[in-house]
């Protein structure tokens, strides 16, 4: 097996890693981040530092994700795997759950369905306790039916589509973030009222891109209106030329774009070339520290939905928690929010788990009831809302991204 990062390591691992001359890397705001971070978690499975047969061997809680750490999505899965780390770190730090740590274990899908359905059953193999953090809609459907066959909960995907929020799933896909409705409504809202009704959208062409289109297009028809054009672009490539061409020739007020960071960055910076004036909105699976990484100054007025406080501005409970404990872990990790997502994530999960091991053993069953118990409640200021027929509300904000890499809300 070859997993790739195995979190909550015992002192002896962590001992064996430091005499490696390996240390906690973090992904910051470049591409360097990322390289670094993937090559320890590597070095890290490579060195014999991979699970127990059995992964609830010695006691551990231990979770499966999902996600890309490579490719063109890359830098938000590590953000986010970075994110949750942090929060699980510390509550190991803490005693864990009962004396029992958590441990994140991560394999890289490269955002690919059938990579992830093969991490998925590898995790399954192994016994993991549930799964954790999935990123992306393909990736995250395809996984469905092991999930299904087996009853194992998957917590927090890192995707706002509508398939997985479906009734059936109540007690197996824990959605922690608002959905690509949620989001697009909130721009449409927006646009509308600053009288701006032509609005183009660009999106991924498969699941992921095809439920923010329907979001536009639900929230455009409350209003009597429609895209003015749509153009699309395969996963996982930036080939972005077509739907520059096809949609700037429109004159829209405003391109809603639901793709990924490369992508989007791209089809921005082309479409400013050929001379495009208008707006760009993004939902918040693109990644806001990629997108501006990506873009540098041209990010200058670019738009992209939140689905989690910002990590910036202390007025939310969560992110002073969160920045005080990336301030005592000593991580170099740049505040940004794919990672605070991640913690987020983490910690609503682990106020389940205490909950969970509370009154007896801690299973799957009890998991689920716990989690069930949270719903319409609040963890560390955030509203929880798992199930659309329990959701009292669902965290979206607007935010704007500058030239010089910061973000205003």
């Amino acid at each position: 097996m070859n997993w790739v990062f195995t979190q909550g390591m015992t002192m002896f691992q962590s001992n064996k890693v430091a005499s490696l001359g390996l240390k906690p890397v973090v992904a910051g705001s470049a591409h360097v981040g990322r390289r670094q971070f993937v090559a320890s978690v590597a070095a890290v499975a490579a060195t014999g530092l991979a699970p127990l047969a059995r992964a609830q061997d010695a006691g551990a809680i231990v979770l499966g994700q999902s996600c890309a750490l490579s490719g063109f999505s890359g830098e938000l899965g590590v953000q986010y795997s970075q994110g949750a780390l942090l929060c699980f770190e510390d509550l190991n730090a803490r005693g864990g759950i009962n004396g029992r740590e958590v441990r994140l274990r991560v394999l890289d899908d490269g955002y690919e369905p059938e990579r992830c359905a093969a991490n998925t059953q590898r995790f399954i193999k192994d016994e993991a306790f549930a799964l954790f953090g999935y990123l992306g809609t393909p990736t995250s459907v395809a996984a469905l039916p092991l999930l299904q066959q087996e009853k194992i909960p998957l917590f927090a995907p890192l995707t706002g589509s509508q398939v997985l929020r479906q009734p059936n799933l109540r007690h197996l896909v824990f959605n922690v973030r608002a959905s690509y409705a949620d989001e697009t409504a909130l721009m449409v809202r927006q646009l509308i009222g600053l009288g701006l009704k032509k609005i183009a959208v660009f999106y991924q062409n498969d699941g992921y891109g095809q439920s923010g289109l329907e979001g536009v297009n639900e929230a455009l028809a409350l209003h009597g209106l429609s895209p003015v054009a749509t153009a699309t672009v395969e996963r996982n490539s930036a080939d972005v030329k077509g739907a520059v061409q096809k949609l700037v020739a429109q004159k829209p007020d405003v391109i809603v774009q639901v793709t990924t960071y490369s992508a989007s960055a791209g089809f921005v910076r082309e479409a400013r070339a050929a001379g495009y004036g208008g707006q760009f909105y993004n939902v918040s699976f693109v990644g806001t520290s990629a997108l501006s990484n990506a873009l540098g100054k041209e990010a200058e007025g670019v738009v992209v939905t939140q689905v989690v406080p910002s990590p910036f501005k202390t007025t939310h409970p969560v992110t002073r928690e969160f920045l005080a404990v990336l301030g005592k872990s000593g991580k170099n990790l740049q505040p940004n929010y794919s990672a605070m997502e991640g913690f987020l994530a983490a910690r609503i999960f682990s106020e389940g788990l205490r909950r969970a091991a509370a009154n007896g053993k801690l299973t799957r069953e009890s998991l689920v009831a716990a989690l069930d118990g949270l719903n319409g409640q609040q963890v560390a200021g955030f509203p929880v809302a798992f199930q659309p027929q329990g959701a009292k509300a669902r965290f979206v904000e607007l935010s704007m991204l500058t030239g010089d890499g910061k973000v205003r809300v």
